[in-house]
């Protein structure tokens, strides 16, 4: 053995490489200069000899540990460009020494991670393939400040272990390692050695790829190389910065398309503003329909590579759609190669074991008290939005995240240091969230599903609210279907139901659903509706008709495979919404909407008004949830002129009986509704129609008619006259 080399070995820590326990394997193996030349290691397990090949020398190397260490002093006075190589039982393979690279987390990104503050932690956490002093490779990077050794696995070290031990970072508890020559497409995990000495691997949190489930294994992908055409539509969507925008969105789950093509081609004929699709981040069990996530940064393989869905959403933009992306930042599933005990300690998981775990799903609950476990989620809801240009999130069980009891029994649950039941930790990471997110990316939708009675759920966080976009109206939803599950002769005594919601529609910034969730398929739909066949039609019409009308933006999920009728009847729908601004332009404030006729349950109609400033960009609507037609009803109006007929859900276009009114209604001067004019309508039984109004001049008073005077003729007798 050379003594000199012997004397430069750090033999205690040399220790800990080959039996996989150090943490930080750079300090021991990088190339160092010494006085008597350049010291280089390496830990090859199984080889037979090794090499350093520099330049064109190549010295042998001395195996200085039978586990599989080598080391040599190379006579050099700096440290030279070099590679490994290693003579095996049956091969022999060349490589550059992973431990001669720099990391690529600087100081101040790894004190922004330790922060929660580290935006773009996507960019250097996970696998990513680089360039460093002109090698190609892929930098990994982990988090698991507990593990007492983290390597990088894969077919490119057969799999063990021992032979890519990663260096741990000394603020954060990052274990990051650049591998020269892993390129693109190569599977890998992480294996960790923790306290205790159990070895087990893990996928990465951050992979930007995954194998088909139930397979958790990672895949090293390049994002970069997309070449995107949609500069006009991320121009253009800043727009939505200002909600008074209309926006119709067609909730779907991606597995019900043959293509993405199919889907574009879907959503531009029938005129939605945005496509919300369930959850595209890989997920294991298919019963979840995406809704359990167990890789945050990979689109699921079951839509094929993660380029196959940039050119989806680039597609989609292209037709002038914008792309929601459910997401699910309030819980994570139980699995072993999962985020659950990761580094053998609760680190991404609430810490306290009883309120770890939520007793409704079984999933784990985020712990919102950590900075790095916020920079997680909210690097993540910059990634979507950055780097698959996505539109907006849809926020899945934003309750469960706000109430420390929600769906747990009294005793069950621990309040927060002023004994109420708020997240405090999860309010301010919302918060964070909003806000963070708002100001990189000007448009953004941002969505909360929350069916509790959170307060100002929508308002800023200017106003210390929580700063959500929209919130989704699940009340509105569930009193409109409650309501038309009733017979219609019995409508009359639930007729408040229709009405309650404008008492509290302009205290948020509503998303209007009826969706998947809400009334499943067409099928599921019509079950739930009295009536015969035609008559569940009907009412299938009038809901989308009534949605329309009503305060807030919307969001449905028609079949794509519904009856020709149906389909028309939607794609006019959503091009009445779209061009007429009384339907969204004054949706947060009073000023929007007005009734006419609010209290005719015994016919179970309801009238409005939708407006703007403008009048003559008023609408007029009338609703009739009763099964039968009125031949001249009257309706007051709000001013004298023309009401012409835009849409009638009983049009024989859309299936309908043909009770439409095709000539435009001029306003007699006649009190109805406490209004000084009115018109009468030919109304359809469980229908809806809207007209426009096209102000006029007001009918002039009626003059009575001028009566002459005739003077009576007096009879004179002659006799008098003498």
């Amino acid at each position: 053995m050379n003594e000199k080399l012997y004397e430069y070995m750090d033999w205690p820590r040399i220790e800990g490489i080959v039996y996989g326990e150090e943490a930080s394997p750079k300090d021991v193996m990088s190339p160092r200069l010494t006085p008597d030349g350049v010291l280089v290691q390496g830990f090859f397990p199984g080889a037979k000899s090794a090499e350093v090949l520099a330049g064109r020398k190549a010295y042998p190397m001395e195996q200085e540990d039978e586990a599989g260490y080598f080391a040599v002093l190379i006579p050099a006075r700096k440290i030279p460009s070099y590679r490994f190589r290693v003579h095996f039982e049956e091969k022999t393979e060349e490589f550059y020494d992973a431990y001669a690279f720099p990391g690529l987390i600087t100081e101040e990104e790894e004190r922004a991670f330790c922060a929660g503050v580290f935006y773009e932690a996507y960019k250097k956490l996970g696998a990513h393939p680089a360039v460093v002093n002109g090698v190609s490779g892929t930098y990994f990077s982990v988090w698991a400040p507990n593990a007492l050794r983290v390597s990088v696995v894969g077919p490119f070290c057969e799999w063990n272990g021992k032979c890519l031990a990663m260096h741990r970072m000394p603020m954060s508890g990052i274990f990051e390692l650049f591998v020269p020559g892993i390129e693109a497409g190569t599977e890998y995990k992480f294996e960790l050695k923790i306290k205790g000495g159990a070895v087990y691997q893990k996928a990465d949190p951050y992979a930007n790829r995954t194998k088909m489930p139930p397979s958790c294994t990672c895949v090293v992908e390049n994002l970069e190389g997309f070449e995107w055409h949609d500069e006009t539509w991320m121009e253009e969507r800043k727009k939505y910065a200002d909600r008074r925008q209309p926006m119709s969105i067609y909730e779907t789950s991606l597995p019900q398309w043959k293509s993405g093509e199919e889907l574009i081609a879907f959503v531009s004929e029938m005129g939605y503003t945005h496509v919300e699709l369930h959850p595209v981040m890989e997920y294991l069990d298919d019963k979840t329909d995406g809704y359990s996530t167990s890789a945050y940064f990979a689109p699921t393989a079951r839509f094929g590579k993660p380029e196959d869905f940039q050119k989806l959403v680039d597609g989609l933009h292209q037709a002038g759609v914008g792309v929601i992306l459910d997401w699910t930042p309030a819980q994570f599933p139980r699995f072993d190669e999962g985020l659950e005990n990761f580094d053998g300690t609760p680190l991404y998981e609430v810490k306290d074991p009883a309120m770890a775990i939520h007793p409704m799903w079984g999933t784990m609950l985020y712990n919102y008290d950590s900075p790095m476990v916020k920079d997680f989620l909210i690097s993540n809801a910059c990634f979507w939005l950055e780097v698959y240009h996505a539109d907006g999130l849809r926020m899945d069980d934003v309750d469960a995240m706000l109430y420390l009891d929600y769906g747990r029994r009294n005793g069950n649950w621990t309040p927060n240091m002023y004994g109420s039941n708020e997240n405090l930790h999860a309010i301010e990471f919302l918060k964070h969230l909003n806000s963070i997110v708002e100001k990189r990316n000007p448009g953004v939708i941002l969505i909360a599903q929350e069916d509790g009675l959170w307060p100002q759920l929508t308002d800023s966080v200017e106003n210390d609210h929580i700063g959500f976009g929209y919130k989704w109206s699940g009340g509105w939803t569930r009193d409109l279907l409650s309501y038309l599950a009733v017979d219609p002769i019995e409508r009359k005594h639930y007729h408040d139901q229709l009405t309650l919601s404008t008492l509290y529609a302009y205290s948020e910034h509503y998303v209007l659903t009826l969706g998947k969730r809400d009334v499943g398929s067409l099928e599921d739909f019509m079950d739930k509706l009295p009536g015969t066949k035609e008559q569940k039609e009907a009412q299938v019409r009038e809901a989308y008709a009534y949605m329309m009308l009503h305060p807030g933006c919307k969001m449905m999920a028609p079949d794509e495979e519904m009856p020709a009728g149906l389909k028309a009847c939607i794609r006019d729908l959503n091009a009445i919404y779209k061009t007429n601004p009384a339907l969204y332009q004054m949706d947060d404030t009073f000023d929007g909407f007005e009734w006419i006729q609010l209290m005719k349950y015994d016919e179970n109609v309801l009238t409005f008004l939708r407006k703007t400033e403008k009048p003559e960009e008023t609408l007029l609507a009338v609703c009739n949830f009763a099964a039968i037609p009125y031949k001249d009803y009257q309706v007051g109006v709000p001013f004298a002129g023309k009401y012409k007929e835009i849409f009638n859900s009983d049009s024989k276009a859309y299936g309908g009986e043909g009770n439409v009114n095709p000539r435009a209604k001029t306003a007699k001067k006649e009190i109805c509704d406490e209004r000084d004019y009115s018109i009468k309508l030919k109304l359809p039984g469980l229908g809806v129609t809207i007209l426009s109004c096209t102000p006029g001049p007001e009918e002039k008073p009626v003059k009575p008619a001028k009566t002459k005077t005739v003077a009576k003729k007096t009879s004179v007798n002659k006799e008098d006259k003498k």
